[in-house]
């Protein structure tokens, strides 16, 4: 078995984001782009690791991309997060493919798809969504 193939088995229940290189194995409950934040920002080593999460735009590929991820699985993917992995020559497979990330409340696109719509390098897209991140938490903490 892969190690995309045995992230996407384990990306059941309550886990939203998994990755698997080897006997390594992360798995996280947090949405979003919360996981792959929170393990960049620990300084964790992702290069090679397979991901498999429920919901890929532009920021969370992204993301994949500034870790170094070897392959992406994604329950539900945005037409622009394909295109953006696809670039990038990151494997990338989906159960549903989706003009765009909406928000929680359905009415609009997602705040973390509207700060990067612009951005193309990986890096500064890091930084737009850490700081997009730490406002939106900041809000809900106040």
């Amino acid at each position: 078995m892969t190690d995309w193939e045995r992230a996407k088995t384990l990306l059941a229940g309550e886990t939203t984001c998994v990755l698997v290189k080897g006997d390594s194995t992360l798995v996280s409950t947090k949405r979003g782009i919360a996981p792959m934040i929170d393990w960049l920002g620990q300084g964790q080593t992702l290069a090679g690791f397979a991901v498999a999460d429920r919901i890929v735009g532009k920021a969370a590929a992204m993301l994949f991309v500034k870790a170094g991820l070897s392959a992406v699985y994604a329950e539900v993917l945005s037409e622009p997060g394909k295109a953006y992995l696809e670039r990038r020559g990151i494997p990338v497979t989906y159960g549903v493919l989706t003009p765009a990330i909406i928000n929680r409340a359905g009415d609009g696109p997602c705040p973390m798809e509207a700060a990067v719509a612009d951005i193309d390098d990986p890096e500064e897209g890091c930084l737009t969504l850490s700081a997009k991140l730490a406002a939106l938490r900041g809000k809900k903490s106040s």
